[in-house]
């Protein structure tokens, strides 16, 4: 069961405030002891808003908007996909998430979708054929 620990946005993170070196060192002693435990996939912040852009669909046509986005309680500041046994597990490792922000802040946790979820045919073969060769879903 793969996992996605989402770090919410706060001011500081879309105002390109670096994190501080306690912050840092607590999230390397974190993804090192996942690393260890041999669940960790994949982790990374990211830039703000104001670099980012979306692609609305409306219409039947896209639309590209530039960031920055207003709302930073809806952004997303980083993540880190760890792979585990059961949610519990997860639930066990998301608890000793250090707090990502100098303020009060929030994570949230969601399980990724596997090909086995899906009713099987033709499109999730690609995918998994896809998978096998290396390319991620």
């Amino acid at each position: 069961m793969r996992f996605m620990i989402i770090v919410k946005a706060s001011k500081d993170s879309e105002a390109g405030v670096m994190p501080g070196e306690e912050i840092l060192t607590a999230m390397a002693a974190y993804h090192e002891e996942l690393a260890k435990a041999g669940i960790l996939l994949d982790g990374n912040g990211l830039q703000p808003s104001s670099k980012g852009f979306r692609i609305k669909y409306e219409g039947g046509k896209r639309r590209v908007v530039d960031g920055p986005f207003t709302e930073t309680k809806e952004l997303v500041a980083g993540y880190t996909l760890i792979q585990v046994k059961s949610r519990e597990e997860a639930l066990e490792w998301a608890r000793r998430f250090p707090n990502p922000h100098s303020e009060d802040g929030e994570i949230e946790v969601r399980q990724l979708f596997e090909l086995e979820d899906f009713a099987q045919g033709e499109a999730i073969e690609r995918f998994r054929e896809m998978e096998m060769s290396g390319a991620k879903s």
